[in-house]
């Protein structure tokens, strides 16, 4: 139904529509593509910046552990010795034990009191009255306690900084990082921020030298690499760099995973996009066969109206009482009769025989083995008069030393026939016709060309003359006569005797015709 409704449309119609609904399908999978594109970008940078997060935590992880490290390690050797516990007792003793007022003691005073606590607490000069103490005393009391405190722990700790300032970061990077725990560590922020992909990682100094390597490490060109530096606050020398990088091929799917539910709809767009192609081609080639149906139509009209007005003015003339009928003069008309029955055959033939081969009847072809020089020679020497009427030369040179085909002797004397015929039709009117005829051998096949000299035909029709009803000069123009059916009949004859023809031309110059045909 479509394909009907398109064939009663003009030509420009169809284009329109053709055009709308060609814009609107590629628009289509365009927006599809955009739009897996945007969301492949976003799915590519969501996974970047949880890389960037994680390593940057993992690089913040391992500069906490040094810190817990050095600090569990000084204070440790404090209590170890002592110096801390008992110092803060006797400290807190003596202030519980004096009466209300009294100075407050100075740090250096502190930080004597806690390296000497067995020194006695008279030696410090803490004024203060005997007696009892109030609640408020009591509370003020409680809280220079605390202030010293915090006072002392906060001069361990900047003490413990300047170590790891000073000290730490003289060591090499292998004596300071755990491989093992930095791996764990790793993994775990990288499934905090949701990846789970395998990775490989190594770490390097800051001269780009190599201290570790995972066992599993490997690196293609190409893939997928993210570096963050370690011990950032160290001198640029001692820094290093922790570098990690995901398998281009693992990664890859895992950012295409997310668009995979658009691949079905972009086939499907696809595939419909595809269809309507076909359909746009295969309306536009049917209505092209129905217009040149229409143009076989008028020309064969005019074909036939032609002898068969001819040979209804012979009759006419031979019924005429006023005509002479002399034998001369009945001779005359019966042979106009006669040629224009048999021109009238012949047209008729030409459409019963691509009916048959339409129908795929090849079995009524008579093959049999024939010497296709003496056929070929036979063709011309009878063509021969034909041509040099219309003021050309005939030449030919039959050098075939196998000649001997498998054919029908008709079919194949049609075909030759058909070729010279349209070297005579097609000639150009202000030179002589040259028609040449040749045969020989080639790669075991036999070979037959027919060339001219005539008008040519050009690039974009050349592939289209040997389709049914196509004529260069179609419609009701009829300086050239014929159905555009000898050429179609042609092939349809070579291609039934498992051959093979083809046409080289050019326009003003002249058309080559070759028939390949198996040897017997």
């Amino acid at each position: 139904m479509a394909c009907a409704y398109i064939c009663r449309m003009k030509k420009n119609a169809i284009l329109i529509v053709g055009l709308v609904m060609g814009i609107c399908c590629v628009g289509l999978l365009y927006l599809q593509l955009t739009y897996i594109e945007a969301m492949v970008g976003m799915r590519r940078e969501h996974f970047e910046e949880g890389v960037r997060r994680s390593l940057y935590q993992v690089a913040y992880n391992l500069e906490l552990e040094e810190m817990r490290h050095y600090l569990t390690k000084d204070i440790q050797k404090d209590i170890h010795k002592g110096q801390i516990k008992d110092g803060f007792l006797k400290l807190e003793h003596s202030y519980l034990a004096s009466s209300e007022g009294g100075n407050v003691l100075s740090a250096f005073e502190l930080k004597t009191f806690v390296k000497n606590p067995n020194q006695s607490v008279s030696q410090f000069k803490i004024n203060s009255n005997r007696g009892n103490m109030s609640v408020r005393d009591a509370q003020r009391l409680s809280m220079e306690i605390l202030s010293k405190r915090y006072k002392y722990q906060r001069a361990v700790l900047d003490e413990v900084v300047y170590n790891m300032l000073y000290k730490a970061s003289e060591k090499p990077l292998q004596s300071r990082i755990n491989f093992s725990k930095l791996d764990q560590n790793l993994k775990a922020e990288l499934a905090n921020n949701g990846i789970l992909l395998p990775y490989h990682f190594r770490v390097l100094r800051g001269d780009s030298k190599e201290v570790y390597r995972c066992s599993d490490y490997s690196y293609e060109e190409g893939e997928n690499v993210y570096k963050e530096l370690i011990f950032k606050n160290d001198p640029p020398a001692r820094m290093g760099t922790l570098e990690i990088n995901f398998p281009t091929s693992i990664l890859n799917k895992y950012i295409y995973s997310s668009v995979k539910f658009m691949i079905p709809s972009i086939l499907f767009t696809f595939v419909l996009l595809i269809t309507f192609v076909i359909t746009l081609y295969m309306a536009v080639r049917h209505k092209k066969i129905t217009e040149m149906k229409n143009d076989f139509i008028n020309n064969m009209t005019h074909e036939f109206k032609t002898p068969i007005s001819t040979i209804s003015l012979a009759a006419q003339m031979l019924q005429d009482q006023s005509v002479a009928k002399t034998p001369e003069m009945f001779e005359r008309l019966s042979g106009v009769i006669s040629s224009e029955t048999k021109r009238l055959r012949f047209q008729v033939d030409k459409v019963l025989q691509m009916s048959m081969f339409d129908n795929k009847d090849t079995a009524s072809l008579k093959m049999k083995v024939l010497d296709a020089n003496e056929l070929v020679e036979g063709i011309v020497n009878t063509f021969v008069v034909k041509v040099e009427q219309n003021g050309g030369t005939l030449q030919w040179e039959l050098d075939a030393t196998d000649p001997f085909v498998y054919v029908d002797e008709m079919h194949f004397t049609n075909v030759v026939f058909n070729l010279m015929d349209n070297a005579v039709k097609y000639r150009r009117k202000e030179e002589p016709l040259k028609l040449e005829v040749r045969t020989w051998n080639s790669n075991g096949n036999f070979m037959l060309s027919v060339k001219d000299n005539g008008i040519g035909v050009r690039r974009e029709d050349l592939k289209k003359i040997f389709d049914k009803f196509y004529r260069v000069h179609t419609g009701n123009v009829h300086n050239v006569k014929g159905f555009g059916l000898g050429l179609a009949y042609v092939r349809q004859i070579i291609q039934a005797h498992k051959g093979s023809i083809r046409a080289e031309s050019e326009l003003g110059v002249g058309t080559t015709f070759t028939i390949v045909l198996p040897l017997k």
